[in-house]
């Protein structure tokens, strides 16, 4: 069931994912060598909490029975999504992708950046460059009348163009008052294909993109997901609202940038 949102909703849904926006700044703020992800893990619990929303990924259950431990997803270099806040500290060339959902007066925002820890590859920053580039085609892709297919195919041919590949087990999702909804939306697939898009949804789209091959594994923590071939992998998302005809970016990377990431 896809659920179409009102005007109103979708202030709402804004509220909650500028939140996320503004804590993924903070967040970044911190982000050095010699910090670790726990310590980013509190940074975002705290600034979450005294913005008067709660964190939605803490205790968040997934199929294996595990509840999430933590406020946010720290995945460093080859792991992929998921991974969970720790004390080993961040190296100098590391990249730290950051998932942050927040719920804010009953609706969920969610966003994602991958953040540079210090002065990293060129050939690092170019798959950041290339899977950022792949968000906002595929928000151009996200209009009244095209289709699922249409997003994902943005993505994977981008990517898939510059020797990228794209993760199939993780998709994007609906969003609203539960933080996935549907409909499902994968980051590859053929143009025309898939459920029709309309006004009122609304979706986060998060190309998840592997330097190397796109296999990857699960560690026996049961969150965290890696890339089998050890290559860096690149995630960023956006919430979008499609509405009034438009697609609007419900998150927002402006503060994050201001701050040279």
């Amino acid at each position: 069931m896809i659920y179409l949102k009102t005007e109103d909703e979708i202030e709402m849904m804004r509220a909650a994912n500028q939140l996320v926006g503004c804590t993924l700044a903070e967040v970044g703020k911190a982000i050095q060598p010699g910090v670790t992800t726990r310590q980013l893990d509190k940074v975002a619990e705290e600034y979450i909490r005294d913005n008067g929303a709660v964190p939605t990924f803490l205790g968040f259950p997934n199929p294996y029975g595990s509840s999430f431990p933590a406020s946010i997803c720290t995945s460093v270099n080859d792991q992929v999504v998921h991974g969970i806040p720790n004390d080993v500290p961040l190296q100098e060339g590391d990249i730290v992708s950051v998932d942050c959902g927040t719920l804010l007066n009953g609706f969920n925002g969610d966003s994602c950046y991958t953040f540079c820890v210090g002065e990293v590859s060129d050939e690092v920053k170019e798959l950041l460059r290339v899977t950022k580039e792949s968000l906002y085609l595929a928000i151009q892709a996200a209009t009244v009348g095209k289709r699922i297919g249409d997003i994902g195919y943005a993505v994977q041919s981008h990517c898939e163009s510059h020797g990228y590949s794209v993760v199939r087990q993780f998709v994007g999702h609906g969003i609203g008052r539960e933080m996935h909804e549907d409909p499902q939306i994968p980051n590859y697939g053929r143009r025309g294909n898939g459920a029709l898009l309309k006004n009122g949804m609304c979706i986060a789209i998060e190309p998840m993109i592997n330097m190397g091959s796109k296999d990857i594994y699960m560690m026996p923590d049961k969150w965290t997901i890696r890339t089998k071939d050890g290559k860096p992998s690149a995630h960023f998302e956006h919430t979008v609202a499609i509405h009034n005809g438009k697609t609007e970016i419900l998150s927002s990377f402006e503060k994050i940038e201001q701050l040279g990431n």
